[in-house]
């Protein structure tokens, strides 16, 4: 009887495992849900598989990558970054303002970096030295830099046309298809940051203190340095997002990139990032990128209202924050 019992149930325990596995192992999830989001779209619309429109996706996906690379390395220390969207923004402004009143491109475009490095040294200062959460501190930045944006623009945008800035815009096309460089940017930046995190003393770090900070301590580990590095860098990447989001768009506007923070933490979580800290990949970030632009792009093809779209990103949020949940208390026991 036992054995029946035994026998009957192996069906059941073996997808859960399968089920169990998928979900713990980084980009497996991101993947199956990247393929099953493209299989949907190429089934019930016409254009969603054509060159044009997967070369879109790629174009649309750069800018909120790159935010999400950040993101990444903020999240592995169980830290998160409200303001990465308006420190890009900013890092806009102060580009196409310095280059719109006669200032060299070269010199905007470094000042537009430091700046948005600068700002990133602020909040990891803030967070690392002062122990201040990460969520109030990159909130109150949040309002503060939109509202520094606005001020220093008058709340006016300023059209690019310099060739440096729009640079990432450009590319080389393929057919009737253009792949720009900002694609190759993103690509690279990922294969740096996944040998950083893989390969590296830095990458174990910041695991280690995303996992215990105070374990990390005790082995020996710089910890508030570690943490000022990761928001540094990823202060770095934004304001690289900033000028690839010249070449995308070239006007740089204030009231731009409203919800770039939303976007790119969503990027983060579906790609299996835990948003307590320690847990994740680069990779599987990337992978969850995709998967926000192929949602957008797939439901407005198919005719979705946005508010829908809003719902339907922020559903699977929950849910794959309330997996990671469950799956860290079932590791525990």
């Amino acid at each position: 009887m036992t054995t029946s019992a035994a026998a009957d149930g192996e069906p059941g325990t073996a997808l859960r495992d399968a089920l169990r596995y998928a979900l713990r192992t980084p980009t497996v999830g991101p993947l199956a849900a990247l393929a099953v989001a493209v299989l949907v779209f190429s089934l019930t619309t016409d254009t969603f598989l054509t060159p044009e429109n997967l070369a879109l996706v790629l174009q649309q996906s750069i800018v909120i990558g790159t935010l999400a690379l950040g993101q990444t390395l903020i999240i592995l220390t169980a830290g998160i970054d409200l303001a990465n969207g308006a420190i890009a923004v900013l890092g806009t402004l102060v580009m196409a303002k310095l280059v719109f009143e006669g200032h060299g491109p070269v010199a905007a475009l470094l000042l537009g970096l430091v700046t948005a490095t600068l700002l990133g040294l602020v909040n990891g200062l803030l967070v690392a030295r002062l122990g201040l959460p990460p969520f109030i501190v990159t909130l109150g930045a949040l309002t503060v830099i939109y509202a520094v944006g606005r001020l220093y623009s008058n709340s006016r945008s300023f059209p690019v046309t310099d060739d440096l800035l729009v640079f990432w815009g450009n590319g080389v096309h393929v057919g009737s298809v253009l792949v720009t460089w900002g694609t190759f940017l993103l690509v690279g930046l990922y294969a740096f940051f996944w040998y950083g995190l893989a390969k590296t003393g830095w990458g174990r770090h910041i695991y280690a203190v995303g996992n215990a900070p105070e374990s990390a301590r005790l082995t020996g580990i710089n910890v508030q340095r570690t943490v000022l590095s990761v928001y540094v860098t990823a202060g770095l990447l934004y304001g690289i997002a900033a000028w690839q989001a010249l070449g995308r768009i070239p006007n740089a506007d204030p009231n731009s990139y409203q919800t770039a923070n939303l976007e790119s933490i969503t990027a983060v979580v579906i790609g299996g990032t835990s948003l307590f800290g320690g847990r994740g990949s680069v990779a599987g970030t990337l992978i969850g990128t995709l998967i926000v632009t192929v949602l957008r792009s797939g439901l407005t093809q198919a005719g979705i209202d946005s508010l829908y779209q809003d719902v339907a990103t922020g559903t699977l949020v929950v849910v794959t924050v309330a997996v990671d949940k469950v799956l860290r208390r079932g590791s525990a026991r």
